[in-house]
């Protein structure tokens, strides 16, 4: 070992796996920074004096003799207001061809807020999305995935969101972002004129696996700096959380460590925690909201990704394709925002938290005269008014390209009631039904 200007360079290496390397060293700390050969690498294990990292452009090349230099400190992003409207990749370096950001340098991925300074989220988050803000409003602070099958246009909604959500800052974490998907990002938003807002951390597919570990951290500690130094609301949405642990298992298995269900680390629930309790609303005003999308292999929801991602988030969003109407839909049965009752009727219209369980109600009742129609049984007038009601919930309300407001979303609903059914049929309250009810 030799001493160059206080770094610690060592040049034997006792262990090479496909994504690490291992060596004996002294006074490193976790996670903290080294070059292998040139190559970043990270600490993901100490035993002892016996050092691993995780080499994130992997580590063909390297010889057992590679000169491994330590940095002394952990991944670091200068945060501020110049971050905004840019685009950085995994290790917060710029992207877009623009300057380097000058800030304060903060390390990522430190520990989530304390719960004393937390308060209980109880601002509305529109996203002009009907099926999010009708059925499953979200709230400032609040910690939700979207699932979705891969062939599901996903970042399209990511994106939608980002355009339509009224939130200060919007931070996009992409992890395994074709180029495609990356291009089509930036376009849009650069056509929407709405980068002054939006910061962007990308990993690519040509980009290392690995280093899509970085990318949520990094977002995170962009979205820290606007809500808590500036008491701004920030929602961060993060795609796809499912390669990101799938990176998390790369790493564990080359290291050897016995993988849990579905090959996935033992760690994952704590991996996937600590992101996601990054989620607060601040007594201040600054809020961190988290909308990631998980996707899913074959529809499964018992897969380790998406059951442990279940645990700890307030609900899920779930897409599926609506087959009647040929559109990717909100699915109201198996979406679910936990904390929607907190600011339903009380930061929107009054008759918001009836007439959407009317809504879903009705809307099941079509699902049952689908099932009698499948099997061969005669539909009465009523099952064939609300099969067509579904069909136009569906395409005004439910259809993920639908975009207006909480007052329109529940306007729209009324006259869908109005156009299908006769008052009582829909049990909503008398008082409502004299105000709201229109006929057609």
């Amino acid at each position: 070992m030799a001493n160059k200007a206080f770094q610690k360079i060592y040049t034997k290496i006792t262990q090479i796996t496909k994504a690490t390397v291992s060596l004996k060293a002294t006074d490193v700390g976790y996670d903290e920074l080294a070059t292998i050969n040139g190559k970043l690498g990270q600490v993901v294990k100490i035993m002892n004096d016996e050092i691993t990292l995780q080499v994130f452009g992997g580590t063909e090349g390297i010889p057992n003799d590679a000169e491994v230099i330590f940095i002394g400190k952990s991944p670091t992003l200068k945060v501020s207001d110049q971050l905004a409207g840019r685009f950085f990749d995994a290790f917060g370096y710029p992207i877009d061809g623009g300057p380097d950001v000058e800030g304060v340098e903060v390390e990522i991925g430190g520990p989530s807020v304390n719960p004393v300074r937390r308060k209980q989220p109880s601002e509305l988050i529109a996203t002009g999305i009907a099926g999010i803000d009708l059925n499953n409003t979200l709230v400032s602070g609040q910690k939700i995935p979207f699932f979705a099958d891969p062939d599901q246009p996903y970042n399209q909604v990511m994106a939608n969101v980002a355009l339509r959500a009224k939130a200060d800052k919007i931070i996009l974490g992409g992890m395994g972002l074709t180029n495609d998907d990356y291009l089509y990002f930036k376009q849009v938003f650069d056509n929407a004129g709405a980068l002054d807002r939006i910061i962007s951390f990308v990993n690519t597919t040509e980009n290392p696996p690995v280093e899509r570990l970085l990318v949520p951290d990094m977002a995170l500690t962009a979205a820290e700096y606007f809500a808590v130094e500036k008491n701004e609301s920030v929602l961060v949405l993060l795609t796809d959380m499912t390669l990101y642990a799938d990176a998390l298992s790369i790493v564990s298995n080359r290291m050897d460590q016995i993988p849990s269900k579905d090959s996935m680390p033992g760690s994952l629930y704590s991996d996937l925690a600590k992101i996601y309790e990054k989620a607060v609303q601040f007594p201040d005003g600054g809020s961190i909201t988290i909308i990631a999308v998980t996707t899913l292999s074959g529809g499964d929801i018992t897969h380790a990704i998406p059951d442990n991602t279940g645990y700890i988030t307030e609900g899920q969003l779930f897409l599926r394709r609506d087959t009647e109407i040929g559109k990717v839909i909100v699915d109201p049965f198996r979406s679910l925002s936990r904390l929607k009752q907190l600011v339903i009727g009380k930061k929107t219209r009054e008759d918001h938290p009836q007439v959407m369980n009317a809504a879903v109600r009705l809307f099941a009742d079509a699902a049952n005269a689908r099932t009698k129609q499948e099997n061969g049984f005669d539909l009465t007038d009523y099952d064939m008014r609300s099969l067509t009601f579904a069909r136009d919930y569906s395409n005004e309300i439910l259809a993920i390209d639908v975009n207006i407001s909480t007052e329109e979303m529940l306007n729209t609903t009324w006259n869908l009631f109005g156009k299908h059914f006769k008052k009582e049929e829909v049990g909503l309250r008398e008082e409502f039904v004299t105000k709201y009810w229109s006929e057609n």
